[in-house]
């Protein structure tokens, strides 16, 4: 029995390993570090402009609040081609990321909460630069209107060209279909491409947390 135990540690210290080298995406708290010795590692692929990957958001914000150190949260942007602005808006996010990388799910936030603004028919009757030019102007207004100037050199940076590329390439590597899409420690959940409520985030987190450090996690949410 001990041995058992020894030898799914390992595994488990093996599976943090790899995901700890997750090679692109933002990282939702935690100073930018993944770190190695906490045992659950969600990577999520989300469009800002697409209305499932926005209504996955809260419920999977709750679960993260509800976990606290013991769950990692990293984000990849995985524009849809089929959805108008997803890629300039999935790119302002790598520039912001790259400027100021504490104003990147702020503006994520932004893009769900006012999806309206570049969904759909909104941009249709614009040139791609006016697109482009409108999606600065709300990136700058959300971060800080000072760094218009930088978010819109931004776009003409092939660095962040490439990144929001190899953030959807990376995606279509392990099998990302759709958004949202989501994979705990490595392993893909089922249903991609739809969103998930609070209880199935509970459901599919809480057997992963030991029985101590579960009763520790749901003690201190009491007194939150």
């Amino acid at each position: 029995m001990v041995k058992s135990i020894v030898f799914l540690n390992l595994i488990l210290i093996f599976i943090i390993s790899v995901n700890s080298q997750i090679p692109d995406g933002f990282l939702y708290g935690g100073g930018g570090k993944i770190d190695i010795t906490k045992s659950i590692v969600i990577e999520a692929f989300l469009d800002p402009v697409c209305p499932d990957s926005r209504d996955s958001w809260p419920p999977l914000k709750k679960a993260l609040h509800h976990y606290g150190s013991r769950v990692s949260l990293v984000v990849h942007t995985f524009p849809l081609p089929y959805h108008d602005n997803a890629f300039t808006t999935s790119r302002a996010l790598h520039i912001v990321n790259k400027l100021n990388s504490s104003a990147t799910f702020r503006l994520l936030e932004a893009f769900f909460d006012q999806q309206d603004k570049f969904y759909g028919q909104a941009t249709f009757n614009l040139s791609k630069a006016s697109v482009v030019d409108e999606v600065a102007k709300f990136t700058s207004n959300e971060i800080g209107n000072s760094n218009y100037a930088a978010v819109k050199a931004g776009f003409t940076d092939p660095k962040t060209d490439q990144a929001t590329r190899i953030s959807f390439k990376y995606g279509c590597v392990k099998g990302v279909y759709g958004a949202p899409f989501f994979f705990v420690n490595g392993f893909p959940l089922p249903d991609g491409g739809s969103p998930l409520d609070y209880k199935t985030w509970r459901d599919v987190l809480d057997p992963l947390i030991s029985p101590e450090e579960q009763l520790r996690t749901e003690n201190l949410n009491f007194f939150l």
